[in-house]
C-alpha cells in the first residue's frame, strides 16, 4: 500500500524498541519545525478529535516540554518530554513520560526515550523515530494503549498540515 511505501513501524520486542521512519513532501526545515516549536506541536500532535496543548516548551538540552492530549470532552492526558540532546535540523533525542499538568512524571506509568533524526532527499524529508522502553512490559503497554494507532494518526495529520502549508 502506499502508506507501507510512506511510513515504516517495526517492534523489536527483544530490545524494547519501536522503529519507525515517515516520509513527508516537505522541506526538512519545515518538518523540523513542525517538531521542534510550541505551534508546530499543537497544531498536530494528537490523533483526533483529541489535540495537543503545550503550557511550557524550552526546545534546548535539559529543557523540556509540558503538554497536555485535550479529549473532545476536555479531559486532559499530561506528559512531559526532557530533551536530552539537540543537533539543529538534524536529530534531537528526548524522554517521554506521562506526569501532572506540572511536569511531575507520574512513576507508574511507562516513560519511552526517543530518538528522532531528520533527511532529506529533493522536496520530501524523512523523520527516523528510535523509541526504546525501559522494559518489554513497559513496550507492550504502549502498544496495548493504541501507540501505533494513534501516532500513525499525529503524523497522517502531520502530512495534510505541511501539505496544506505548501500551497
Amino acid at each position: 500500500t502506499v502508506w507501507e511505501e510512506i511510513m515504516k513501524f517495526e517492534v523489536n520486542k527483544s530490545n524494547h524498541t519501536i522503529d519507525m521512519s515517515r516520509e513527508f513532501e516537505a522541506s526538512q526545515a519545515s518538518v523540523w519545525t513542525a517538531f521542534t516549536t510550541k505551534e508546530g506541536l499543537d497544531a498536530w500532535w494528537a490523533p483526533a478529535p483529541w489535540r495537543s496543548k503545550t503550557t511550557q516548551m524550552d526546545f534546548k538540552t535539559g529543557g523540556k516540554r509540558v503538554y497536555a492530549m485535550v479529549g473532545p470532552a476536555g479531559e486532559e492526558h499530561w506528559a512531559v518530554q526532557i530533551f536530552e540532546a539537540i543537533s539543529a535540523q538534524d536529530s534531537f533525542e528526548f524522554e517521554d513520560a506521562f506526569s501532572d499538568k506540572d511536569g511531575v512524571i507520574n512513576a507508574t506509568m511507562p516513560s519511552m526515550h526517543w530518538s528522532l533524526k531528520f533527511s532529506s532527499s529533493g522536496a520530501k524529508c524523512t523523520v527516523s523515530i528510535l523509541i526504546k522502553a525501559k522494559s518489554l512490559e513497559a513496550l507492550e503497554q504502549s502498544i496495548k494503549m493504541g501507540f501505533k494507532e494513534g501516532f500513525t494518526m499525529t503524523l497522517d495529520a502531520l502530512a495534510a498540515q505541511l501539505s496544506t502549508a505548501k500551497k
